[in-house]
């Protein structure tokens, strides 16, 4: 039985990974044609959350994986208040960055697999082709910044690790532009929304399964660490704008649609800037570790039809 010891268990992605281990559907991300099913393998786990362990405190951290003595590190747990961080960038820091630093120390020391997972603001959006991996990184504000710098943390103490970054990232739970939709959507005739950001929307769930999948081919073997561990991206196929995603999530939701007008990215803005273009290139992902996502609009009609469940 292999014990994994997860940090941010009340999060998107969290909560998603909670669920995966519990349920095993497995039916968004799809592994390799040809490779047969694994049987699931056994898991002990341990699941934290704030009160479980501060991570702004790189001791608090340290201690919870002495304590759990996991074989499988994965954090799901992150600072992702993008505009408050502007004006908290240590306070960002210390969890972006501080804390995996400390996981992945912790990785290195007891031989353990680090899973962690960055985002798509480490690039500065001035691309128009989709990012890859090696391509160059220029965040644009703190919040990008410290997620980077997270990246960097880890890959400095030589642990095994798995850093995926992703994009867009909703469900039917937390703080996300889907749920701010279905809530504007009861509360305005109309919406406007930004037509001159580009991504791919990725639901939560498809990325827990896609976690699982990692950990299902490669947890229970450490020999394989070393082929596995590097930096991959890992959203969902396609893209569109924020505009786009609002308008297929009021054709799917069962809700009543209000006008949506498209405007740009000055008519709305914000404390901390965004990258125009976020589509990240996932050929990595899938032909090393034979994982591919579900395409943006189809997993998002499988997560509103899960509503209110989902």
């Amino acid at each position: 039985m292999t014990r994994v010891l997860l940090f941010g268990r009340n999060g998107q992605v969290g909560g998603e990974i909670m669920r995966q281990f519990g349920q095993r559907t497995g039916a968004n991300a799809v592994s390799r044609a040809g490779v047969p099913p694994l049987p699931q393998p056994a898991y002990e786990l341990t699941a934290l959350d704030r009160a479980g362990c501060d991570l702004s405190d790189p001791d608090a951290v340290h201690a919870a994986i002495v304590r759990a003595k996991p074989q499988v590190i994965v954090n799901a747990a992150a600072w992702t208040a993008v505009d408050r961080a502007e004006a908290e960038p240590d306070a960002c820091h210390r969890i972006n960055a501080g804390a995996p630093a400390a996981m992945a120390a912790a990785a290195r020391d007891r031989g353990a697999l680090l899973v962690h997972y960055s985002t798509d603001y480490v690039f500065d959006g001035s691309a128009r082709r989709p990012y890859r991996e090696d391509d160059p990184v220029a965040p644009l504000g703190a919040y990008g910044r410290s997620k980077l710098e997270g990246e960097q943390a880890i890959t400095a103490t030589g642990c095994a690790a798995v850093i995926l970054r992703t994009s867009w990232i909703y469900g039917l739970s937390g703080h996300n532009f889907l749920r701010t939709m279905l809530r504007l959507a009861e509360e305005r005739e109309e919406i406007g929304v930004v037509d001159d950001q580009w991504g791919s929307p990725t639901w939560s769930r498809s990325l827990a399964e896609a976690t699982l999948q990692v950990l299902d081919h490669h947890a229970h073997d450490p020999s394989t660490w070393p082929q596995v561990a590097g930096l991959y991206h890992a959203t969902a196929a396609g893209s569109t704008s924020w505009l786009g995603f609002a308008s297929a999530i009021f054709r799917h939701a069962a809700v009543r649609a209000p006008r949506l007008r498209a405007i740009g990215t000055a008519d709305y803005p914000l404390p901390a800037p965004r990258p125009a273009w976020s589509v990240l290139d996932c050929t990595r992902i899938e032909s090393r570790l034979g994982i591919v996502l579900q395409r943006w609009d189809d997993a998002l009609a499988r997560c509103l039809a899960k509503a209110p469940a989902c």
